[in-house]
């Protein structure tokens, strides 16, 4: 491999799945960003139903289930939504472990592969 400075480094095969290892980390962290933004907005929907719901002055709801809109009990519509935020939310944190989990995998390869091959090697976004 030819380098800006001149000098050659051999990529071993320990190198090229490091970096191939880096690359897939990387896809993962963006599909991650995107997950955790559609959880919070999910999270923020069920926060806005579940006010809504509060404000509202009749005993029975119309509460979309699937395609369908049925006529159910405020309670119980109340109680569905608690439940659903509380999955969200698990949801979203286990979903921000690992984007931090992945994080700090790409933050080790890069130290490796930087070592290694310093300016030979451009691991940023731009």
């Amino acid at each position: 491999m030819q380098q800006g400075g001149g000098s050659e480094t051999e990529v071993t095969w320990e190198d090229q799945q490091n970096i191939n290892k880096f690359g897939r980390l990387n896809n993962r962290f963006h599909e991650l960003e995107d997950e955790i933004k559609i959880a919070k907005e999910t999270n923020d929907n069920l926060e806005d139903a579940g006010n809504e719901l509060i404000l509202t002055d009749e005993e029975v709801v119309r509460f979309q289930i699937g395609e369908v809109f049925a006529h159910v009990p405020r309670e119980e519509v109340e109680t569905r939504i608690e439940e659903m935020k509380e999955v969200t939310t698990k949801n979203l944190v286990k979903l921000e472990e690992e984007k931090d989990s992945v994080i700090a995998q790409m933050a080790e390869l890069k130290k490796i592969l930087y070592g290694k091959f310093g300016d030979s090697i451009n691991l940023e976004e731009d």
